[in-house]
């Protein structure tokens, strides 16, 4: 987040700022653009030490390509709802995210993380700086249930910290999780993170906040899902390993 910005303010920047669109992203499965988002009533030139600027990354429905396994239109809800689990465990690995209107209609937008293109987890990984987040990442992706957790989904900012991307494929009922990170299988989960998973489970019934936010997103179904994933992941002493009779890796891994 821009150092003069807090994360509210970066929040309602992105939901309510002017979007002006810088093209198309590359390499993408859907579409997926970059854009400068601008407060509307800013009067301060671009020049201008005033000039407040954000870069998005805007996922319109209706450029989400048909998947047989999620329900169409439903990627852009699962992005917010990675950014809303994400948030309330409190490990701010995804970067902050809104649901709004743009040039093509309703969908994601979600901060441009300022990253070298060529550094990945395949890059990082043993990289001692880099181990608490991905560990985070990596217990996130199970509760989640992350499809795609390619090497490339994994960025590290120009102030060392490691973002996790695009979760337009998670949160489905069924048993889904394909990740290169299986680097800390076997591994004690550490307390902390097993403590903020357990806050987690007591906030996703029907009559919180946030178990109702989640229903907006996601069907019963998925909600129940998650609410067992939750579950099974406190019950952990460690890590898990891959299983050896299902794909464990995305493919391409990158």
């Amino acid at each position: 987040m821009p150092k003069s910005l807090s994360l509210q303010q970066t929040l309602d920047l992105l939901t309510n700022g002017e979007m002006d669109s810088m093209g198309l992203m590359p390499w993408g499965s859907n579409y997926t653009f970059l854009t400068k988002v601008t407060p509307k009533d800013q009067k301060a030139k671009e020049s201008s030490e005033d000039y407040l600027e954000l870069l998005g990354v805007y996922k319109p429905r209706r450029g989400e390509t048909p998947l047989w396994d999620f329900p169409d239109g439903t990627l852009c809800l699962r992005e917010f709802a990675a950014y809303l689990v994400s948030d309330r465990l409190g490990w701010g690995i995804v970067p902050p995210t809104v649901l709004r209107s743009g040039e093509h209609g309703f969908g994601s937008v979600q901060l441009f993380i300022e990253n070298d293109p060529n550094q990945h987890f395949f890059t990082f990984r043993e990289d001692e700086g880099t181990c608490d987040d991905l560990r985070k990442i990596c217990a996130f992706d199970l509760i989640s249930n992350n499809a795609d957790r390619k090497s490339g989904h994994c960025l590290r900012d120009l102030q060392g910290k490691v973002w996790a991307i695009d979760h337009g494929i998670t949160f489905n009922s069924d048993y889904k999780l394909r990740t290169v990170i299986w680097d800390f299988a076997g591994e004690p989960i550490p307390k902390e993170l097993a403590c903020d998973v357990e806050r987690l489970a007591t906030e996703i019934k029907p009559n919180t906040a946030f178990g109702k936010a989640m229903r907006q997103l996601l069907d019963e179904s998925e909600v129940r899902a998650l609410q067992k994933r939750v579950d099974g992941f406190l019950k952990l002493k460690a890590f898990p390993s891959p299983n050896r009779y299902e794909r464990s890796v995305p493919w391409p891994p990158v």
